[in-house]
Formats: structure tokens, sequence, C-alpha cells
């Protein structure tokens, strides 16, 4: 009798969702999730932007209030109702699967664009030996690598033609993938992090240790955590802490639903939030200081103050590290433990962001893993290919990512927290799940800040960016581009929502062969591939 075979007869006939091999495994995989390119590029910015060392209260206060309470809102959806976003929704309440599909949506365009920049981050790694992009880093980037043809600005229109040294590491990035999903949950999802975070931590930590060796790194962490406390009284820096908490933590657009549907049922589920959530943060700081370190050795080295130098994105990344690089000591090694540790902080977050579409579309048609890998997975890549490795891709990586991120997110997320506290009332039942096996228990105060502040803060970030888009446009480009990538990206995944929630549950979906209550434990017992005794060690999660 094979495996699946013998999980079958264990559970009556009915088919047990796949499970991570244990919660060490889970943690990894998430914190794998969460610690991505925003930890590394954008934090140390923001910080630096709102107030310095002082910024860390109100960002401490909405990792508290938001970032927790929300990671916690993912699990209870996804271990209580054991699905991809549609599914668990689905089960949840039949009237909240639309909420499922958006956030497949989301997670569909951002995988789109997010896989370039890891090919781009690998290309660099390899430039890194040579310092190929020379005296003038911003002019490489944009002219000789990506060929930028400004595309989407004035008047100009918007091309595809095939850049060859963006295409092929793409394509290559999209190859090794599309492997790692096909593999399955334990043997490829899981291993990537389990494999790829201690190495990046490994790689970041060896990065930080080296820039504050370098001469100017205390003017760089003098600029970065000197407390500006007048900041404090600023609505704008609280904005700027409960955004950058929310986007930190791979929350509000289901990969953690989905992530937490492959836990066991007598899981941990609170305890294993407050690992991801505060190593998350853990990692953040880390990033700050060795990013605001190297950038007080740029700003010493050429004479200027720290402002001069700092940035965030696409610019600190690919413009002000090489240009870093070319100045330091050792200066391969310190590309190549840079620019790997974009990779891999990229690669495990780009694993979680395919991993909703994949699952959510599995649940729905009954596919096997490795037809929904190459169906779902071989149309991003093909989209993947053809938008972001011609000559324009940096135009539509730009808007799609803005439009994607500041509303898509967001938007998806505040639709989750007030249809569930407030339409259909089940913040109990979630409640009741978390509390079941877990060692941090939850109560009231947990559910006013999922239905009452938790909407209050979401709320205002969609507001504001909304009206900045409508009023402002987005980035000095064109009126088309804005509106046909922009919020035609908005558009396609309303659309999807609609579409995915009336395309019907056939008898092959997991809404008919899976059972949410099966107890995986009598699979285990009948497994013979080892997992389910280190999952036995583990003293059932708990």
């Amino acid at each position: 009798m094979n495996r699946s075979s013998a999980a079958r007869a264990a559970t009556g006939g009915v088919k047990v969702r796949e499970t991570f091999t244990g919660r060490k495994a889970f943690i990894i995989t998430a914190v794998g999730s969460a610690v991505g390119l925003g930890n590394i590029w954008r934090f140390p910015y923001i910080t630096y932007e709102n107030g310095g060392g002082a910024f860390l209260i109100p960002y401490l206060v909405a990792l508290l209030t938001a970032g927790i309470p929300i990671l916690f809102f993912d699990y209870a959806i996804g271990h209580r109702f054991r699905g991809s976003p549609p599914l668990a929704f689905r089960r949840l309440h039949p009237a909240t699967e639309f909420i499922g599909w958006f956030q497949v949506g989301v997670c569909f365009l951002i995988s789109v664009y997010y896989a370039a920049i890891i090919a781009w981050a690998c290309s660099y790694t390899w430039f890194s030996f040579t310092q190929a992009w020379g005296d003038d880093a911003e002019g490489f980037f944009f002219g000789e690598y990506l060929q930028y043809d400004g595309g989407g600005t004035e008047g100009a229109g918007l091309s595809v033609d095939f850049v060859a040294q963006v295409g092929w590491p793409l394509v290559a990035v999209w190859a090794v993938l599309l492997v790692c999903l096909a593999a399955g949950v334990r043997r490829g999802i899981a291993m990537v992090s389990i494999i790829g975070i201690p190495v990046l931590v490994v790689m970041f930590v060896a990065l930080v240790v080296y820039s504050l060796t370098l001469e100017g790194a205390g003017m760089g962490l003098d600029a970065l955590f000197t407390p500006d406390w007048a900041a404090l009284g600023d609505p704008s820096v609280w904005i700027a802490a409960y955004g950058q908490i929310f986007f930190t933590l791979s929350v509000g657009f289901g990969i953690m639903i989905t992530y937490a549907s492959y836990l066991k049922r007598r899981s941990n589920t609170t305890g294993s939030g407050l690992v991801v959530g505060f190593a998350n943060s853990s990692f953040e700081l880390l990033a700050g200081i060795g990013v605001f370190a190297a950038l007080g050795f740029l700003a010493f080295a050429a004479g200027t103050a720290v402002d001069e130098v700092a940035s965030s994105g696409l610019g600190l990344a690919f413009v002000a590290f090489p240009t870093i690089i070319s100045e330091a000591p050792l200066s391969a090694l310190v590309g190549v433990l840079f620019f790997g540790s974009l990779v891999l902080a990229g690669f495990t977050s780009q694993i979680s962001i395919l991993e909703v579409v994949i699952a959510s579309v599995k649940d729905k048609t009954g596919w096997s893993r490795l037809v929904t890998v190459a169906v779902v997975g071989g149309a991003s890549a093909v989209t993947s290919i053809i938008l972001l490795g011609g000559v324009s891709g940096l135009t539509i990586l730009d808007v799609v990512d803005a439009f994607s991120n500041n509303i898509g997110i967001v938007g998806g997320a505040l639709l989750a927290a007030v249809v569930v506290s407030w339409v259909v009332r089940k913040l109990p039942v979630l409640t009741a799940g978390l509390n079941e096996h877990s060692s941090f228990k939850v109560g009231i105060v947990w559910r006013v800040l999922i239905s009452v502040v938790l909407p209050v803060v979401l709320g205002w970030l969609l507001i504001l960016d909304v009206r900045d888009k409508i009023s402002a446009g987005y980035g000095g480009y064109d009126t088309w581009v804005v509106i046909g990538f922009g919020w035609g990206a908005i558009v396609f995944v309303a659309a999807l929502a609609v579409v995915g929630t009336l395309f019907p549950w056939g008898g092959r979906s997991a809404m008919s062969t899976e059972d949410p209550d099966a107890d995986e434990d009598a699979v285990a017992t009948v497994d013979t591939g080892g997992p389910g005794d280190a999952d036995r060690r583990e003293g059932g999660e708990r």
C-alpha cells in the first residue's frame, strides 16, 4: 500500500491535506515568507525618515496591536478551515469565498514582478566579482543592464523587446521556483526555507559585522538611531509604522492562511505566530544596522552627509550598494553577501506567494500538484518573462507593485476583517480555534483589535493612498499607463474574485475530497516515510 492509499484508508477514504513535518518546519517556512526584500531595503529608510530611534516606539505598538493580531487572524482561518484562501473562506461561510479569490489575484500579480527582482539580484551577485557596474552604478543599472527605455513617461510607449541579460536569468529563476513548488509542501516549500533561512541569517550577520568595521559606520548608525521625539506627535509617523508592520509580515493576502492550513490539527498557532512576528522584526532591526553602517561608510568616503546617500528600494539595492561595494575592502565578498541575501530572502518569499495561487487552483479543480504547477506556475512564468524581461519592464514592475501592495493587499485585508467581524460574525469561532491547543490565549482584546482597530488603520491607509493616486497619478507615468497597469491590475483582481467564486466546486475538488476535521495523526501511524515519527517526537506539535 503506497503512502496516499494508506492515508485514505486511515481516514475512511477521505484525502488528508498535505502537512508540514512539524511545527519547527512551519515556523521556519513562515519566517522565510515574512523575511523578504522589504526587510532589507524598506525598513531602514522608513525608520530613518520617521524619527530615527523614536520610530521604534510606534513600530513596536503597531506590531503588538496590528501585526501579530492579524497574523493570528490568518492562522486561525487557515488552520481551522484547512484550505487555501478560497477554500478556507468558503468553509468559514459560503458568502466569503470571494475574499479568498481576491487575495489569490493579488498574489498572482506580485509573483509576476517579484521574480524579476530576484533575477536582478542573481545577476548582481555575479557582477560583484568584477564590479561590472564600473564607476557609474546608476547608469549601468538603468542603461546598460536593464536597457530601460523610459517607457510610459512623456508619451513614450511600452515595449516588451527581450533583453537577454535580464530575461535569461529570469527564465532560470522561474525554472527553479517551479521545480521547488512541484516537489510539494515537505520536500519543496519547507525544504527551501529550512536550508535558505539559516544560510540567509549567517550571510547577513556576516555582512552586518563587516559593515560595522568600516570607517564612517558610526555616522550611519547615528543618523539611523538618533531619536527625534517630536516625530511621535506626527500622525504620519504612526501610519508609516502600521504600514511597515503590515507589509512586512506577509499578512492579508493569503500566504499565512495557506501555510497554516498545512499545520497539524493540534498545533500551537499563537505560539508560532509570536515567534514568527518577533523573528521578522529582529531581522528588520539587523537589516537597519547593516544597511546604515554601510551608508555611513559611503557618506564618509564621499565627504557628504548620510541623508545625501540614504535611499530605499531599487535605488538602495542596485545603485547605492554597488557604489559601496566599489569603495569597500573585500568588495567581492561584500557584494556576494549582500546580493546573495537578497536572492535568498526574495526566493523564500516568492515561493510563499506562488503557493497561494497554486494551492487555491489545486483545491478548486482537484488537479494534482504537478498539473497545477505546470498550468498555473507556467502561466505566471510566461507572463513574467514577457512583461518583465523587456526594455519597459521596470515601468510595469513599478506601477503594478504600487497598486497591488498599497491597494490590493490593504483592500483585501480590510475586506476580510470587516466581513468576518461584522457581516458573518465568525470571530468567536476563530477565537476558539486559536485557543484550543495554543499556549498564548486570545480573547476580547484580540477581537477588538481585529474588528475595530485594524479596520480603522487599514481604512485610513487605503483612503490616503487612493486619494493620492487619483489626484496626482503615480510616479510621473502617463495616465494611460497608470490606468492600464495600475487600476487595471485592481480590476483584474476584482474580476478574478467574481469568476473564481462563480466557478463551481467539482467532485474532485478539496471541498468534496478533503475532510477539514480529519486527524492527521492517524495518517502518521501508517506513514512509513519517517516524518510522522518526527511529528510524534514533537509532542503533537504543542
